[in-house]
Order: C-alpha cells, then structure tokens, then sequence
C-alpha cells in the first residue's frame, strides 16, 4: 500500500530507536561507574571481589566500553564494533556472575536474563546494521553486509569475553 520507500522510513526509524534508546542506556551505566554510586573505586572493588583482577583495570575497562560502545551505538557509528564490544561485556557478567542464578534478573544473585536480553539486543544490531540514518551509512564507514555484521559482532562478542576470561579472571574459591 505504501511502498518500498516507506518500508525504508520505518526500517530506517526503527533502527534509530533502537540504536538511540538501547546506546544511551548502555552509556548510562558506564557514565554511573565513572560518576554515580560507588564509582571507579567501588566497581574495582567488587570486580575483585568477583576475581576480576586487577579490579581498577577492569572497572575502567567496562566502564569506558560502556560509554564508547554505547555512543557509538547512538550515533550509528563502527556498529558491529560497538555491538560486539556490548556483547562481550554481557557474555563475561554472565559468566563471572549471574549463571549460576536461574534465569530470571528478580531471582537472588540475578540471572542471566537482563545481561542475556542486551547480549541478544547487541547481536540483532550488529547483524542489522545502523540503518541508513547513520554514520556508517553517511561516511560508507562500514560494509552494509548482513553477515559480516554478526559474525565481526559474533567474534567480539564471544571472542573478546573468552580472551578477557582467560587473561583476567580468577574465580574467588568456594566458601568450605
């Protein structure tokens, strides 16, 4: 009834909500680790307590992928990047903390569903692409594959969480 070119303004639309709403609130809380709470120093510390060591390196670490990825994001800017980068954040806080717990984020300790629905979120973005209202489309930033969208958000995402794992964290020993 409308149209090709209106399937592109509500795709278009679409991803920009998506991409605004989603970047901002994964900025939101790297801007929190830096500025609210307990800070840097308070994320550190916990992140020791959970064997991510050494903790102040990986606060800011988070922290700083949070802002940038989620910046990113918003403006529609290396999209696979930022979305892998937000995926492996997801894939480590479920690993480190939140498998254990069950599924559902209202469960003590948190499941894994928050951090599992922004993994997901991430991988959908990645694969889709920023749209064409953009950075990437503006300046032809990015190649407007589908797949190479999700496998380079794929090979971040589970890569990167794997490596930083395995370079950093040191599970605390269980209480006897």
């Amino acid at each position: 009834m409308f149209g090709a070119s209106h399937d592109a303004t509500v795709t278009n639309l679409a991803l920009l909500a998506l991409r605004g709403a989603f970047g901002a609130m994964i900025a939101a809380h790297g801007l929190n680790k830096f500025f609210g709470g307990g800070r840097i120093e308070g994320t550190a510390k916990w992140f020791e307590s959970i064997g991510m060591r050494p903790g102040r390196l990986n606060a800011l670490a988070a922290a700083t992928t949070e802002v940038g990825g989620g910046t990113l994001l918003v403006l529609g800017l290396l999209t696979p990047l930022a979305a892998g980068a937000l995926m492996a954040l997801m894939v480590v806080a479920i690993v480190t903390v939140h498998r254990n717990n069950g599924f559902f984020v209202f469960r003590p300790g948190q499941g894994i569903e928050y951090c599992l629905m922004i993994a997901v979120v991430a991988g959908v973005v990645g694969a889709l692409g920023p749209g064409s209202w953009s950075l990437d489309h503006a300046f032809d930033v990015w190649p407007h594959s589908r797949i190479v969208g999700l496998v380079t958000t794929l090979i971040l995402g589970v890569g990167g969480a794997a490596l930083q794992l395995l370079a950093v964290w040191r599970p605390p020993k269980p209480a006897a």
